[in-house]
């Protein structure tokens, strides 16, 4: 299944009948409640509300990053309130170029569930009617077995590829944070030591995705001889880092990771060392 969708090829899907699962993602990082609240006043008819925070992320300690995966028996528990079955088919979209969808994007694929996509283009595509009478979740009836997530790396890994440089890693971060400017959301500003930087946007068109193909130019300058298994994506907090992955996905390159704790993590650890 492509990861993406049209917004034409969704309203022929909810036209149909076919049963389909719609979930708003929108999500401010300065304003963490306006989300929910764009989505109280205005949403796809049909669609429940996923917070970034609440759905998608687990508890933080402090040293696990500013969103943390929740582990997979929460983010099965999660999957069961939302009532995503295995059979569901989710289609996730927001209004911020498709970052936070394609988080769920992510953490249901990683996790197994592959009948998952995003709204190319996110509400800004969508000409459909639009609903204002919020739509709780059905839970499931069945209990959703739990699955360790699929293509994550971990910190150690990521120190550990300071020597052996086994892996690209790629930094979705604007240019300014990655080189340590203007930070704002986290205590230390810089980088991972040899991480590159391909800031989300640049997957873009306006609001949507580039083409496949373009994509596909693209990554193939960048990545140079570099296989997809051996990129390691990360960003501020483990969320637009997924953008990246996607992409990638979209352009034809399959099998890069997602190292999830991403910059906030590592800058929580001062033995971890820090490039400018």
């Amino acid at each position: 299944m492509t990861p993406l969708i049209s917004a034409n090829q969704l309203e022929e899907i909810i036209n149909s009948g076919e049963n389909v699962l719609l979930c708003d993602c929108r999500f401010d990082l300065a304003d963490p409640l306006i989300g929910k609240k764009s989505y109280e006043e205005s949403h796809i008819p049909g669609a429940i509300y996923v917070d970034l925070d609440q759905d998608l992320s687990g508890s933080k300690t402090g040293t696990n990053g500013r969103h943390p995966l929740p582990s997979p028996e929460a983010w099965a528990q999660t999957k069961m309130r939302l009532g995503i079955t295995p059979n569901t088919l989710v289609v996730a979209y927001d209004k911020q170029g498709s970052v936070y969808a394609s988080r769920l994007w992510w953490m249901l694929k990683a996790t197994g569930h592959a009948n998952v996509q995003v709204l190319d283009g996110g509400l800004d595509s969508w000409n459909g009617p639009m609903g204002s009478i919020p739509r709780a979740p059905t839970p499931c009836t069945e209990a959703i077995g739990v699955m360790p997530y699929a293509g994550l790396v971990l910190a150690d890994e990521v120190v550990a590829n300071l020597e052996t440089k086994k892996n690209k890693i790629i930094d979705a971060r604007t240019a300014d944070r990655f080189h340590g400017q203007n930070e704002t959301l986290d205590p230390v500003g810089g980088h991972i030591p040899g991480a590159m930087n391909r800031f989300f946007k640049n997957n873009l068109s306006a609001t949507a995705f580039k083409t496949p193909e373009q994509l596909f130019k693209e990554f193939s300058e960048f990545l140079g001889p570099t296989k997809a298994s051996e990129v390691i994506h990360q960003c501020g907090s483990g969320v637009t880092a997924c953008h990246n992955l996607l992409a990638m996905e979209l352009a034809g390159f399959k099998g890069s990771r997602l190292y999830a704790g991403s910059w906030s993590e590592w800058c929580a650890d001062p033995k971890r060392p820090v490039e400018l």
